[in-house]
């Protein structure tokens, strides 16, 4: 069997079953303003899945844009939930609290302050100190992700309304 027969096999029931693969949602803007800090991680990966959007572009001037999006608040938590035996914190919910607003061009506001709040749950091992730090940075990166990919399919969602 040719490698192109064996690609249409795999993918032909995959295109009868409505499959697609994920993409970035289509924005209801034209152009888009921003006011993330330069150094939030947040920001850099939501400017970089704008790029990717069809019919988005984001803009440095907020009097030229169609809508702003305004962050409010960005935060990353740590909290104890669970203690060992000796009383050491052995579990912890790390969460990532961003919260935003939308106006129009005419200072219409699209969304009012809306608050996304993800939480993940984390031991915690004396031994495996570096190795654990290392697995909170990959919770918050991947918090971080799903809160962009959650951002943008509420700004896709005010075309809708």
């Amino acid at each position: 069997m040719t490698a192109a027969a064996i690609a249409a096999a795999v993918t032909a029931p995959l295109s009868g079953c409505g499959f697609h693969l994920r993409r970035s949602a289509d924005l209801p803007f034209r152009t888009l303003y921003t006011n993330f800090s330069p150094t939030s991680a947040i920001g850099a990966e939501f400017r970089r899945l704008v790029r990717v959007a069809q019919d988005t572009r984001i803009v440095d001037d907020p009097k030229e844009a169609d809508a702003r999006l305004e962050v409010l608040s960005e935060a990353r938590e740590k909290e104890v939930v669970g203690y060992s035996s000796t009383g050491r914190p052995r579990e912890y919910q790390l969460r990532l609290r961003f919260t935003f607003r939308v106006v129009a061009r005419d200072s219409t506001v699209l969304l009012p302050p809306t608050e996304i709040v993800l939480h993940r749950d984390i031991t915690s091992s004396d031994v495996e100190q570096v190795a654990k730090q290392q697995e909170e940075e990959l919770l918050y990166k991947e918090m971080q992700s799903d809160l962009v990919q959650q951002l943008l399919r509420r700004l896709a969602a005010l075309g809708n309304k």
